[in-house]
């Protein structure tokens, strides 16, 4: 209905405002609490993407391998993910603006050590450093975000948050590349600096404490076997399209990860107080919004793996000149994402998620045309495409997953938002980048003709292609550079129609389990109307309870309708002002 999540805000906002049943009084200084959790949020979506561009530079001045330039890339990722449902349950334990300070301290150190590196090793071990603190920073951010802003303000505020988190990913090039160009490699790590030190003073002067008001018992536990389960799960990822995904190492990483996973639902399905309620999967809106975002992510992801190889080898563009060449992503992103809040008001959080993502294939799909001769423009169109089904892809998601908790839970739904970005990501890089690989060694034909060594370099890569048609030298060298570059294209062009593919399965599986509307924690509903059946109707008919299994029963007979016998983050959280 038009309209209908707007007048559903407006009655939320009455009805569970401040866990009382009273209007939640307006904080004048959340749109200042906005601007420095979305600085926070910017530095580690930056620090996840920065460095891609500044492995020449660690090849020649520390000397890396190509083991060690992995790991660097990949310890920030492994320790991050890992660690984000611990991070986000402990912030709604303690205090979500201590997690976030915690957080940024952290981040700052290992940026700071990481500058200072002289050694590959030692820059691996500064990268999990600031892994281990984006990991409170990120989904403290979020979690603060829901509790500053009232029902009615909150969409519009995510979607800035998203637009700032998918922008990220295009800005972080931009900035290594100039930054590369004119200073020492370190200058990626030290700008971190200043810009943390903004973030702390404003955070102590703009954000405001919240934490779960119910201070349930924390769950060691579970924390332990998420941490190993989720790296498990990502190594593998990580470790498959190089290793080979029947690789026993693989293997052995898939299964610890399926085990301890397994262990944890076993677990969290027995505690009375878990870190992570496993009936949240129960409930339409928080599933569909997991799924869209795990997907959408996994083909930007993708996408931006192979299409930074592409602006370098293929087109010859220097680490700067292809970060500035990715721009129009990010500015598309950022000003497009704060108005899909508005089209989820209009036509309804499902149409916008699922449009989003057949945009998205379409974006995917202009993408896959690229050929050796392309212009820009193409990629261009590919990418404002790209962008705007991003832009109402992650809002509504985001949104979806957060209103179907309750307010005391929003860290751990914080968390749960960011590992499903994470995973999607690094299942778009690894099975794109295997589709990819497949293609592209197969259309670069026999190469028999070549020493041992110049054939595992010029499979390995469309860069090592071109050194080796570089040393070749003449006709016979240029002729070798041109079926490297057309066999790159051919592979991108294949794993980009995947993604696309994708992508349309992912819009029609929201169309099918997503509700409509926005549906709210209706344990704080039931608290608040106190008997007032004439508007627990007219919230029935708004949506309230859409997608909340068990959300009617119980607001007419007083327990959570989840069969546990017990209530657990009643209420709409607290914020100390």
């Amino acid at each position: 209905m038009a309209g209908g999540e707007a007048a559903l805000g407006q009655h939320m906002e009455t009805v569970t405002g401040n866990g009382q049943g009273a209007p939640a009084e307006l904080d004048p200084r959340r749109w200042g609490t906005l601007s420095i959790l979305c600085l926070s949020l910017l530095m580690v979506v930056v620090g996840n993407t920065a460095l891609n561009v500044a492995i020449p530079t660690l090849v020649r001045d520390i000397k890396a391998t190509d083991t060690q330039l992995q790991w660097i890339v990949d310890a920030y990722s492994l320790v991050f993910a890992g660690l984000l449902l611990t991070a986000g349950a402990l912030g709604d334990r303690f205090g979500r603006k201590g997690a976030l300070t915690i957080g940024l301290c952290i981040f700052g150190t290992g940026s700071f050590l990481a500058g200072i590196s002289d050694t590959p090793n030692q820059l691996i071990v500064c990268r999990a450093i600031m892994g281990m603190g984006g990991a409170f920073v990120m989904p403290a951010t979020l979690s603060i975000l829901t509790n500053v802003f009232p029902v009615h303000e909150r969409a519009r505020a995510i979607a800035i948050w998203a637009g700032v988190a998918g922008a990220g990913g295009a800005i972080g090039p931009i900035t290594s590349g100039f930054l590369l160009a004119h200073f020492h490699w370190g200058s990626v790590f030290f700008i971190n600096l200043p810009l943390i030190a903004i973030a702390l003073v404003g955070g102590k002067l703009l954000v405001p404490t919240s934490r779960d008001p119910n201070r349930l018992p924390l769950d060691p536990v579970g924390s332990l076997l998420t941490i190993v389960g989720l790296a498990s799960l990502l190594y593998g990822i990580i470790e498959a399209p190089i290793k080979g995904w029947s690789d026993a190492h693989t293997i052995a990483s898939f299964a610890l990860a399926v085990v301890v996973l397994g262990e944890f639902a076993i677990w969290e399905w027995r505690n009375p107080h878990p870190m992570l309620d496993l009936n949240f999967f129960k409930r339409k809106r928080f599933t569909g919004g997991a799924t869209a975002i795990t997907l959408v992510f996994f083909g930007m992801f993708g996408m931006f793996f192979l299409i930074t190889q592409y602006l370098q080898f293929v087109k010859g563009w220097t680490p700067l000149g292809a970060g500035v060449r990715l721009l129009p992503f990010a500015v598309v992103m950022m000003f497009t994402a704060p108005t899909s809040a508005r089209i989820a008001e209009r036509v309804g959080t499902k149409r916008t998620v699922a449009l989003g993502l057949a945009i998205a294939a379409v974006g995917l799909f202009v993408a896959s045309r690229l050929q050796v001769n392309s212009a820009y423009g193409l990629l261009v169109v590919a990418f404002a495409v790209m962008a705007l089904g991003m832009a109402m892809t992650m809002p509504s998601s985001t949104a979806s997953i957060l209103s179907s908790l309750p307010m005391g839970k929003q860290g751990v739904g914080s968390a749960v938002n960011d590992t499903t970005r994470e995973l999607g990501g690094a299942l778009g890089v690894a099975v794109l980048g295997s589709i990819f690989a497949t293609r592209y060694t197969s259309a670069l034909g026999s190469l028999s003709h070549l020493p041992k060594a110049a054939q595992e370099a010029a499979r390995s890569s469309v860069g090592g292609a071109i050194e080796v048609g570089h040393r070749i030298g003449g006709a016979a060298g240029t002729e070798f550079v041109n079926t490297a570059k057309h066999a790159f294209v051919h592979g991108q062009s294949m794993a980009f129609l995947l993604a696309a593919g994708v992508a349309l399965a992912a819009s029609f599986l929201i169309w099918r389990i997503m509700p409509m509307h926005l549906s709210y924690d209706y344990e704080a509903i039931q608290e608040a109307l106190d008997g007032d059946e004439e508007l627990a109707e007219e919230l029935r008919e708004l949506g309230a309870f859409e997608g909340a299994e068990g959300a009617d029963e119980a607001v007419d007979n007083g327990h959570d309708g989840r069969g546990r016998g017990e209530r657990r983050g009643v209420g709409a959280g607290s914020v100390d002002r």
